[in-house]
Formats: structure tokens, C-alpha cells, sequence
């Protein structure tokens, strides 16, 4: 297996860059205290020699602010801490895929039946189901016959459940397709 070292890599969690000491270029800066008490104004300089003092790192956590505002921590401690909350912001959110089921033109009645329990379990799982049908040839001559069945396919659908139509059945470049989901 060939190793891509010109491919990057792309960190897993979503996490924001920080300044840190030297790095800071703001002249001024708003200072939180190691215990945050807030310091007030304080030039760079002074606030980096007394973060350096308590041996700690002078952090940038609003730089959109006027002046921007610091504060005196352990740089390593917090950025773990930032990755521990992204990493736990990613576990809860799910995201929605997209699931699909395949309708042929003269598809037989336990053949559709396998497809329905198929799009239910995705529906199930909250997954959207993309319900298509490709048309091979004399087949795109009769369009009105394979929306038939697809729609027939949905009805059956939405007797099961509350469905909500994300996208019409539509024909596009010799397929029938249509997108649901449960609402």
C-alpha cells in the first residue's frame, strides 16, 4: 500500500487557534489574572513578564475585542481542555446521512416489500432515504409507469409514517429519484 505524504492531514476535532505569548501583536491587552480576576488594561510587555513570573502563558481568547483580551493560564491545560469539549461537541451532534434504495421498473411484490423494510429501518435510525429508479431503455418511454410505482412506494411509506418530501420524485439523466425523511 502506497503511503500519500503529500496528502494533509485534517484534525479530527474542530478546534479554535490561539496567540500565545510571543505571538500576540496587539500593543495593549485586557488581562484576566490566573485566579480570573480581571488586571484591566496592561501594555503586552508588562502582561507576558508577569505571566512569565507566575510561570504561566499569556493567552489570547478574544482577539476581536478592543484591546483584545488575555488570559494568564497553562497554555497546555486549556488547549486539552478545548479538545475535550470539541471532542464531546462532535460525539453529541449526529449527523444525518443520507441512505439509499434502489426501485427497478418491474420489480415483483416481495422484492418491494424488502425495500420497504430497508427504507424503514434507515427512516427508523433517522436517516433521509433516497428513493431511486434508474430507466433502461424502451423503459424512459414510459416515465408516467415508473412514477407510478414510485409512488406507490411512498404511499406505502407514509402509511407507516410521517413523512416529510425533501425533494419530488423528479426524472434527471435516465433516473427517477425522490428524497423523504421523517418529520
Amino acid at each position: 500500500m502506497r503511503i500519500h505524504r503529500h496528502r494533509s492531514r485534517k484534525p479530527k476535532y474542530k478546534v479554535p487557534k490561539y496567540f500565545v505569548n510571543q505571538k500576540i501583536r496587539a500593543p495593549q491587552v485586557r488581562v484576566i489574572g490566573p485566579e480570573g480576576e480581571p488586571m484591566g488594561i496592561i501594555d503586552t510587555d508588562k502582561a507576558l513578564a508577569f505571566a512569565v513570573s507566575k510561570e504561566m502563558d499569556l493567552v489570547e481568547v478574544a482577539p476581536n475585542a478592543d484591546p483584545p483580551v488575555c488570559k494568564i493560564l497553562d497554555y497546555g491545560a486549556f488547549k486539552y481542555q478545548k479538545e475535550k469539549e470539541a471532542k464531546k461537541q462532535k460525539a453529541q451532534s449526529k449527523e444525518v446521512e443520507l441512505k439509499g434504495v434502489r426501485l427497478t421498473f418491474r420489480m415483483g411484490v416481495g422484492d418491494k416489500g424488502v425495500r420497504l423494510n430497508q427504507a424503514s429501518k434507515f427512516l427508523d435510525k433517522g436517516n433521509k432515504v433516497k428513493v431511486e429508479m434508474p430507466l433502461r431503455g424502451r423503459e424512459k418511454a414510459h416515465k408516467d409507469v415508473a412514477t407510478a410505482v414510485m409512488r406507490e412506494f411512498l404511499n406505502q411509506l407514509k402509511a407507516k409514517y410521517d413523512l416529510r418530501v425533501e425533494q419530488e420524485i423528479k426524472y434527471q439523466s435516465g433516473r427517477m429519484t425522490a428524497i423523504v425523511a421523517k418529520s
